[in-house]
């Protein structure tokens, strides 16, 4: 398996630091208001990375983090009338219910930064015996300069950081590039107490101490938006690293930026897509396929119609696995002659092929784009069986197929086959009494109703056969 190391800016061979074990954090929500498409990007792919890992066998401790504590949560409580705490404990509900309709999993452990006080004061102490960090009036920050290889993780060197994006001005640091570690409190702000007296953390900082707290001083990987690299992923190496004298990610992994209808998202542009609105409009697994459906490492462009094509595509891959679900009952109920011909030999092979495929294009930087090619391939493989085919050994590898391809995707609505089955045969019950009794314009009616439901029937000599519209 190889993977794209920002830190390396190179693919390298993934080996973790513990055998078959994965430690991974990645930069969760600030909680003040819902999240948008470009997070739910960084949410989701960072989730299905996990996954596929926990399919190649890995045990993985997956880290995710509620930024609970700063300016935007201050300023927008204010705004509310609410406190800071309810606005964020309200927000992180709200953050559960976007996400889980994506299928975004819970992390093993959601850390709050103000859970974590007392591991961040830790942190700052100790870059402050180290001579890394300073007092400059009643703040705490971090002195950049005194860090070897800052800038390292985003590739450029201190004077061209210092005319970067995002540099807080502050006539009480020593240099334009140093960060803070601890605000000093201002009037009807939550605050804890300090060694620099009352305040609150950085941003920085947090995701320092959460990760040193929940995975250890070294992590297998780190991951983000784009975005994030500079300044924030930065300063987290810098304060891990100048602690702990060691490496604090191996792996460094970044989500390529959205775009909507070819514009980057933002407020400025006035154009932030709220996955909360977006649910209204869409089905969550048509917005679960459009992220996945371009490498993370790549920008991806939002328009209605990719999400309208997205919702094809899903309910292409549901219609052939519910046919196959079909075929594979119906297989086991009929006795019938379940020699493997050559026909199924070749069928076998080709499937298997695919799942080869599969791990070939995954274990290369989790490509899933290549991936959710690769499904549809077997979407063709099945389809095309299913005209002729019934062999049930053949049928039930077909289905193993297609639940290993989608393992990590999770595209299959779960539908409750039993009550839909009855269903279905007492409307087909009802019609051919219907037909019986020669009332053809109530057995047409049936026809149509059940195909409204995306069901095709077949009257053959045996019997009427039923199936989903492919």
């Amino acid at each position: 398996m190889k993977v794209y190391n920002t830190l390396e800016k190179k693919l390298e061979k993934f080996k973790t630091i513990e055998e078959n074990k994965v430690r991974m954090y990645v930069c969760g929500p600030t909680v003040y208001n819902y999240f948008h498409i470009g997070n739910a990007r960084t949410f989701l792919m960072f989730d299905v990375i996990r996954q596929y890992l926990v399919q190649r066998g890995y045990d993985v401790n997956y880290v995710q983090n509620f930024t609970d504590i700063d300016d935007k949560l201050i300023v927008k409580a204010n705004e509310m009338g609410v406190t800071v705490k309810e606005l964020a404990e309200d927000m992180i509900v709200n953050y559960f219910e976007d996400a889980r309709s994506l299928r975004i999993k819970d992390a093993i452990t959601h850390p709050k930064a103000t859970e974590n006080i007392e591991q961040i004061i830790d942190i700052i102490q100790g870059l402050i015996k180290k001579g890394l960090a300073y007092q400059g009036g009643e703040d705490v920050f971090f002195d950049t300069q005194k860090f070897y290889g800052y800038g390292k993780l985003s590739g450029q060197n201190l004077e061209k950081l210092e005319s970067g994006s995002r540099i807080e001005v502050d006539r009480n640091k020593k240099n334009p590039l140093d960060f803070v570690l601890w605000k000093a409190a201002k009037p009807s702000e939550p605050k804890w107490d300090s060694p620099w007296g009352e305040g609150r953390p950085g941003w920085h900082i947090e995701c320092s101490a959460m990760s040193r707290r929940y995975l250890g001083e070294s992590i297998d990987i780190h991951g983000g938006g784009e975005d994030l690299a500079f300044p924030h992923h930065e300063n987290e190496i810098a304060q891990s690293e100048g602690l702990s004298d060691k490496p604090f990610s191996k792996y460094w992994l970044h989500i390529g930026f959205l775009q909507i209808e070819n514009k980057k998202m933002g407020k400025s542009e006035g154009n932030s897509l709220m996955v909360r609105d977006l649910r209204k409009k869409f089905t969550p697994l048509a917005l679960r396929f459009f992220l996945m459906s371009a490498h993370y490492r790549s920008p991806i462009n939002f328009s209605d119609e990719l999400l309208e094509s997205a919702e094809r595509s899903v309910e292409r891959i549901n219609t052939c696995y519910t046919n196959l679900q079909h075929a594979i009952k119906s297989s086991a109920m009929v006795s019938q002659n379940q020699i493997e011909t050559k026909n199924e030999t070749e069928t076998v092979k080709r499937v298997d092929s695919l799942i080869e495929k599969y791990y070939t294009v995954m274990d290369n930087d989790f490509n899933t784009a290549d991936g959710l090619s690769i499904l549809f391939e077997l979407v063709r493989e099945v389809n095309t069986y299913l005209k002729e085919g019934s062999n049930i050994n053949t049928l039930n590898h077909m289905q193993t197929a297609f639940e290993t391809l989608n393992f990590c995707f999770d595209l299959i609505q779960e539908k409750d086959s039993k009550n839909l089955e009855e269903e279905i045969e007492s409307l087909i019950e009802e019609r051919q009494l219907a037909r019986k009794e020669r009332d053809f314009q109530k057995a047409d009616a049936i026809r149509n109703q059940l195909l409204d439901k995306g069901i095709i029937l077949e009257d053959t000599p045996s019997g009427v056969r039923w199936k989903f519209v492919e």
